[in-house]
């Protein structure tokens, strides 16, 4: 027969057992509302609809990677809301008039005479450095940023952290299928949005490291050096 002194015994290492699982339990649930919350706040920064920028700028920075980004800004350009516009993210193997084909006629023209082409970038953060360069090398002091609206928030955040003596101006794109169905109603449009608030968070997370000089990702060389200086009537490039 088992004693009930032993029976005790055993059932001492439940009671950590069970506080530990509370733990966890509570702390997965604080993580989700947390991210929940932070989803919502992301969300409400986005743009429905494309609204004219408030003021111009000295130059236009357009962000590769989604549909009528380049057009929207050629036209922001075309209307004299900069000088010169900045096309960040172009494939190398691209050529001016690859860009030039997909533009009505009245904005072809402007290629020759007031866009600069960058092949270096290749995701958001190398955008902000080869901005950064063009930015600092023409003396220009604000920015129209023209991107995606799900894009801005993780845009703004690179660039603003790369370039903090620059006035930037957002300009969110409006994509059709935004337009044409709520995007909770799309499992292809959560999942878009759900893969760019993590990378939106990773980013916030790892420029406030870096402002208290915890430094995860480093800039290369290549990021870190100057830009060459181009003569301001440089053409395509």
């Amino acid at each position: 027969m088992i004693s009930p002194l032993h029976d005790r015994s055993q059932n001492k290492p439940a009671k950590p057992r069970g506080w530990l699982r509370a733990t966890i339990v509570g702390g997965m649930a604080l993580a989700f509302v947390g991210a929940a919350v932070g989803f919502i706040a992301f969300l409400s920064q986005l743009r429905g609809v494309e609204i004219a920028p408030a003021r111009n700028a000295d130059g236009i920075v357009v962000l590769t990677g989604g549909s009528s980004r380049v057009s929207d800004a050629m036209e922001l350009l075309a209307g004299g809301y900069g000088k010169r516009l900045l096309i960040s993210g172009v494939h190398p193997a691209s050529a001016p008039s690859d860009i030039s084909r997909s533009l009505p006629d009245n904005q072809s023209s402007l290629l020759g005479c007031c866009v600069d082409l960058d092949r270096s970038a290749v995701n958001t953060r190398s955008n902000a450095a080869e901005t950064r360069r063009w930015v600092h090398d023409r003396g220009f002091k604000s920015l129209i940023v023209v991107t995606s609206n799900y894009h801005m928030p993780r845009a703004i955040v690179e660039l603003s952290h790369a370039m903090p003596d620059v006035t930037l101006i957002p300009f969110s794109v409006v994509g059709d299928r935004w337009r044409e169905e709520p995007w909770w109603t799309s499992s292809t449009t959560l999942r878009l949005l759900l893969s760019e608030y993590a990378k939106f968070v990773a980013a916030e997370v790892r420029v406030r490291l870096e402002d208290f000089g915890i430094d995860l990702m480093p800039e290369t060389s290549d990021q870190l050096s100057p830009a060459p200086r181009r003569p301001a009537t440089a053409q395509v490039n």
